[in-house]
């Protein structure tokens, strides 16, 4: 693994800074640490977990439901507003990527009980649970593709089969080969892998059991849905990747399944993986999504906080928030995020910088919108590629082998004892406590979650800034990703008052704003 981890930046002032959040509507009293003195409004952050590796109430190993209940305590601490658990549905994966029986629990997570008291556990915390929705493609055990592969069965037309004149060697959308063998020499669609045939959504029946299962979840009280591989419904090929009548059936099915979930709960939250490169091709997901997944946001966040530099991040978040808002006809609908379970942990892509880290978390924490946050990235978890990697067990303890600590897998990692809850819960200075503080602001600040957002020019290549309005609120904020104090000029603009800050030395003198070296301010 190709990575450098030096345990020492962890401690290091310049990279830690002081956690002080200044108020000045409470001063002269100061809030040093967020849950000091936490508002009543939510955060509109989102967590991811994955619940194999979360926490292991009964010996085996392996996370399970009650697990995450177990720890939501922690999770409101943190002061996060809901939860997205990766698929828990049965399944033959460690990943639960390939569902066997849609309407049911892994019976290694536990049981129905156990997730509905989840649910009622949750809620009594203002704790949101959105479950991964995987139903592009089914595992090859689904009950419906074994009795697919009997032409005669009416499950036959639910997936698609190759034809006498199919191009047999057409490559898939996710870059590799699209078709897959029976043993009886017949060929059927699978654009992720032959474990994971699709599904044919020109079929009536299929749609309708597919709506089917989301009312049924959202009956038990379940908030939404994140949408597994949501824009590969019907983007099947390669060659289809730019093609405006693929995009339209998507949003149709799309469309016509958010009608059909809008009747047990027309408040559902839909969040959409669609994995494009520019907000241009996210956009239009915003009419049947409430939101969809900004990947061209985050590798921008990445590479500002690595290179220390402004490279049109605050451009690209003009222009994706001005789009977003004209489809939604919303404010605050992004859903921008680090990293997630496919792609290498924040960290690792920061070369183990504690600081570049810190300023990651800090642009993400102040976007407008509902940021998710992956597990253990409040931590500063390190993984890497192949994918069990980036998601081994979460660290509760100095301790691996601490009561609930998930043993599924070996951890592979560099993470030593200090990357944990148990160590960073005790460092008032640790990458934990400024997660909690960078989420407090949002509970703090109205238009951190629901602004429109207008690029703040400052003419420093190393200093990011946006200015936020809602309907309460006209607040700028401003992030200085280098190791130098930085001057900006405020004359011009209505900012003049320091509202939060990161480090006790951002100041404000003689209409500019000093900011030490990777910090952040809000001000009004």
């Amino acid at each position: 693994m190709r990575f450098r981890l030096v345990m020492s930046l962890l401690f290091l002032p310049l990279a830690m800074g002081l956690l002080a959040t200044t108020s000045v509507a409470s001063a002269p009293t100061k809030t040093r640490h967020a849950h000091a003195a936490r508002s009543t409004s939510p955060s509109n952050v989102w967590y991811e977990i994955f619940v194999r590796s979360w926490y292991d109430t009964n010996g085996d190993g392996i996370g399970d439901i009650n697990g995450v209940t177990a720890k939501l305590d922690y999770l409101q601490s943190l002061g996060i507003s809901g939860i997205w658990l990766m698929p828990i549905n049965p399944s033959p994966s460690y990943h639960g990527y390939d569902v066997t029986d849609y309407d049911g629990i892994n019976p290694q997570y536990g049981s129905m009980a156990d997730f509905e008291r989840l649910l009622a556990e949750a809620h009594k915390r203002g704790i949101k649970v959105i479950m991964d929705l995987v139903i592009n493609h089914t595992s090859d055990r689904h009950p419906w593709f074994l009795a697919a592969q009997r032409p005669d069965d009416l499950h036959h037309h639910w997936y698609t089969w190759a034809t006498p004149g199919t191009n047999l060697a057409a490559m898939g959308a996710t870059d590799s080969r699209a078709w897959h063998a029976t043993p009886d020499g017949r060929h059927y669609l699978g654009i992720f892998a032959g474990s994971m045939p699709d599904l044919d959504y020109d079929e009536p029946e299929v749609r309708q059991a597919m709506i089917d299962v989301g009312r049924l979840w959202l009956s038990k009280g379940v908030d939404g849905f994140r949408l597994d591989a949501a824009q590969h419904i019907y983007d099947d090929f390669e060659s289809q990747k730019n093609d405006r009548r693929i995009l339209d059936k998507n949003l149709a099915w799309w469309s016509a399944f958010r009608r059909g979930i809008d009747t047990v709960n027309p408040h559902a939250y839909l969040v959409g993986e669609v994995a494009r490169e520019s907000p241009e091709e996210i956009a239009g997901y915003f009419h049947p999504f409430d939101a969809a997944f900004d990947f061209p946001l985050a590798q921008r966040l990445i590479d500002s906080a690595r290179t220390e530099r402004n490279d049109g991040l605050d451009d690209l978040l003009e222009r994706s928030d001005a789009l977003y808002r004209k489809a939604s006809r919303r404010d605050g609908v992004d859903a921008p995020f680090l990293s997630n379970h496919d792609q290498d942990r924040v960290m690792s892509q920061l070369g183990g910088n504690a600081s570049h880290m810190r300023m990651a978390a800090a642009m993400l924490l102040t976007l407008p919108g509902q940021p998710f946050v992956y597990y253990g990235e409040e931590l500063g978890t390190l993984g890497r590629k192949p994918d069990p990697d980036l998601r081994e067990p979460m660290r509760w303890y100095r301790d691996p082998h601490g009561s609930g600590e998930t043993s599924w897998k070996t951890l592979n990692t560099a993470d030593g004892p200090n990357i944990s809850v148990q160590a960073e819960q005790r460092d008032h200075h640790s990458l934990l406590h400024f997660y909690r503080t960078l989420i407090d602001w949002r509970r703090q600040v109205s238009a951190l979650r629901d602004g429109s957002v207008r690029a703040f020019r400052t003419g420093h290549r190393q200093v990011v800034g946006w200015a936020l309005t809602d309907a309460h609120e006209h607040v700028l904020v401003l992030h200085n990703l280098s190791a130098q104090t930085q001057s900006i000029e405020l004359h011009g603009w209505s900012f003049t008052a320091m509202q939060l800050h990161t480090d006790a030395g951002t100041a404000i003198a003689n209409g500019r704003l000093i900011m030490p070296p990777y910090s952040s301010a809000v001000l009004r």
